[in-house]
């Protein structure tokens, strides 16, 4: 069940450098480590400006002291899926919802600025982590489960995306964006993978194990490409 570098390398190896920008964050105190995030947020202000970076760094750090949560949300979701798409294709998938998300939700906050409809202080607030990527990831698990289980795990992750939000800080700009982004994220990689999933044969294969020839299985036709 747990990652580790052999089965699941794109969940272990993530996993360890999130520890380490962690335990970085305490070596360098608060304010030097609030200047990082700051920098790695993907908020309007800085995909302006440094749009690549940003979106790549912005997934590389936590925003509080929560590895231990994480350990167990990508043990159970993250790690499936790599078990049976392989790494690389795990990667894909997590940076799609990472990306496409951001951009869905920030590009207006970026236009609304333009017009003046939002203070400028709206472009800077901070936005990091990893969750845009995990619900996507989730999202894609949600073909991969048995017919039976698929009906209520739609529900029971939306209910969670809803309560994350309610804790949040329901009614600012962030909590609004954030709780946006986590929906388009598992619907992202839900309805955006479902297809090639079923192509590469692995949907309705859970909670039954990954077979050891899962991660390698050809894409139909693949061999006349």
């Amino acid at each position: 069940m747990l990652p580790s570098p052999v089965s699941t390398p794109f969940t272990f190896w993530y996993l360890v450098v999130l520890l380490a920008t962690t335990a970085l964050q305490h070596l360098l105190g608060e304010t030097v480590s609030a200047r990082l995030l700051e920098l790695a947020s993907t908020d309007a202000h800085n995909l302006w400006h440094r749009p690549v970076m940003s979106l790549v760094s912005s997934a590389l750090w936590l925003g509080d002291d929560g590895w231990l949560v994480y350990v167990i949300i990508f043990t159970f979701a993250v790690a499936p899926l790599e078990r049976r798409i392989g790494a690389g294709w795990t990667c894909a998938v997590f940076a799609s919802g990472h990306v496409l998300a951001t951009l869905a939700t920030e590009l207006p906050v970026m236009w609304a600025l333009a017009e003046g409809l939002l203070p400028a202080t709206d472009g800077r607030w901070l936005d990091i982590g990893v969750s845009y990527g995990f619900f996507a990831t989730a999202g894609a698990l949600v073909p991969v489960l048995a017919r039976r289980f698929r009906m209520w795990a739609v529900p029971a992750i939306e209910a969670g995306i809803v309560v994350i939000y309610l804790i949040d800080g329901p009614g600012t700009l962030g909590g609004i964006v954030t709780f946006a982004g986590h929906l388009i994220a598992l619907h992202i990689g839900m309805l955006g993978w479902w297809r090639w999933l079923g192509r590469r044969g692995v949907t309705g294969t859970l909670p039954a194990p990954a077979g050891p020839g899962d991660c390698a299985r050809p894409l139909a036709g693949s061999a006349a490409r």
